[in-house]
C-alpha cells in the first residue's frame, strides 16, 4: 500500500495533466472546462452525500463518498491555481492553535 500522501500527490499530477485534456474523452477535463463554479457545486453534493452517509450509519458508504469529495475538492484547487501544498500549509499555520481561537480570529 502506497503512503497516504504519496497516492494524493500522484492524483495531484494527474489532475494538472487533465487540463490539457480532451474533454470528450476525460471527465476531469470536462469538469475543468464548465468552470470553478461547475466544479465547486460537484464538491458540495459530495460533501451533502458524505454526510447522509454519516447520517445512514453506513461506514463503507462514508468512505466511498468521502473519496468522492476529496477528489472533486482536489479539482477544484487545481482550477483555481491551488494545491494540496497551500493546504497543508495552512494546516501547519493552524498547527497548536485552539479550535476555538483559530475560529475567533478568522471572524476579526
Amino acid at each position: 500500500m502506497k503512503a497516504d500522501w504519496q497516492t494524493l500527490e500522484q492524483l495531484e499530477l494527474l489532475l494538472e495533466e487533465r487540463k490539457n485534456a480532451d474533454p470528450d474523452h476525460s471527465y476531469v477535463a470536462k469538469l475543468y472546462k464548465k468552470g470553478d463554479k461547475k466544479i465547486a457545486q460537484k464538491v458540495g453534493e459530495e460533501a451533502v452525500e458524505t454526510a447522509m452517509a454519516v447520517a445512514a450509519g453506513d461506514d463503507a458508504e462514508l468512505i466511498k463518498e468521502s473519496a468522492d469529495l476529496l477528489f472533486h475538492l482536489m479539482i477544484l484547487l487545481k482550477a483555481r491555481g491551488k494545491g494540496l501544498a497551500h493546504v497543508t500549509a495552512e494546516l501547519e499555520r493552524r498547527e497548536g492553535l485552539s479550535g476555538l481561537v483559530e475560529k475567533a480570529n478568522r471572524l476579526k
